[in-house]
């Protein structure tokens, strides 16, 4: 039997006092910058307020660190994609989630449609969109409202309180979907899906339009740096050895074509949505949410990938800096 502790990273954030001073000094820094732009793509989120900007931090010993708007809600969009995923993976197990699914980057946009196309049975990564409707048409449950009840109390469980959904954003989501509707038919005619189509697409679009906080995400990423574990609450979401193949998927295409970037600049696993949120994930010491709606051309929130580069080296989290003892 493989030991446990293989899948552990070891380590702590600072003492508090210093994780304050660095998150206010960052966000102070950060909040200078103006790129970017709103996303145009559901009228909801045209209409955000691009002055808003809110970063979090959470260790797995309880730490909790807020500032700027950081208690703001905002659409989650595909931050749902990796929990969704470990939901998944403790229902499958994760290697076959591996093998229906798939775990490797495309080097395309999210919300592409080729992909789908040229893989064999259609598989791409449950981290773009394909991948993500395709993981949620295996969710547990004879109907999609269980499956709903399964998916809304498992995302609640990583972010330690319920979480609703913006019903005026989905009802614009679900009208405007055409690109979605595409995929999930290709995903249909692949053999990708293992439920109903229009079902699939159903649990995408509610989990897409959820409200969550910069806090929520911090939460949510610590429960995963500590093996599945919310440190808050203490409810165990997912079993600990799960934790180590969604990290893995994160840090392979968490952040679309720009993955590649983020790691070099941040050296962590982390997952971002057009609806202004970033979760990052330092395993053994916590998580960092953040939130702005200006976007880059990727999709990336601006304000929060330099954010979290920042912290990531302030705060000693990269996975690839390392020293002589």
């Amino acid at each position: 039997m493989k030991p446990t502790e293989s899948f552990i990273s070891t380590g702590r954030l600072p003492a508090p006092t210093e994780v304050r001073r660095l998150l206010d000094q960052t966000h102070h820094a950060v909040a200078q910058l103006n790129d970017g732009h709103l996303s145009q793509v559901y009228r909801s989120l045209a209409m955000a307020d691009p002055a808003r900007f809110g970063l979090a931090v959470v260790g797995t010993d309880g730490q909790v660190h807020d500032c700027g708007d950081a208690a703001v809600r905002f659409a989650m969009m595909s931050v749902a994609k990796p929990f969704t995923f470990a939901l998944v993976c403790a229902e499958l197990g994760p290697e076959r989630a591996r093998a229906e699914l798939g775990v490797n980057a495309t080097g395309a946009a999210f919300n592409a449609v080729e992909p789908v196309l040229l893989a064999p049975d259609g598989r791409t990564n449950p981290m773009v969109n394909s991948g993500a409707i395709a993981a949620c048409s295996r969710l547990p449950g004879d109907t999609v409202d269980a499956q709903w009840d399964h998916l809304q109390s498992g995302l609640s469980a990583f972010a330690g309180r319920r979480l609703e959904l913006d019903e005026a954003l989905y009802a614009d989501v679900a009208a405007t979907n055409v690109r979605n509707q595409e995929i999930t038919e290709a995903l249909y005619r692949q053999g990708a899906l293992a439920g109903d189509p229009g079902d699939a697409l159903e649990l995408y679009t509610r989990q897409s339009s959820l409200l969550v906080s910069a806090h929520d995400l911090a939460v949510m990423g610590a429960t995963l740096a500590d093996g599945g574990m919310n440190p808050l609450t203490g409810v165990r979401v997912v079993p600990q050895r799960l934790c180590h193949h969604v990290l893995a998927v994160m840090a392979t295409a968490g952040l679309y074509e720009r993955t590649g970037d983020w790691l070099y600049d941040v050296g962590l696993p982390g997952k971002s949505g057009i609806g202004g949120g970033i979760v990052t994930v330092s395993p053994g010491k916590g998580g960092l949410g953040s939130f702005s709606p200006r976007l880059d051309d990727a999709g990336n929130s601006v304000r929060g990938v330099r954010a979290m580069a920042v912290l990531a080296e302030e705060l000693g989290l990269g996975l690839f800096a390392s020293r002589p003892s």
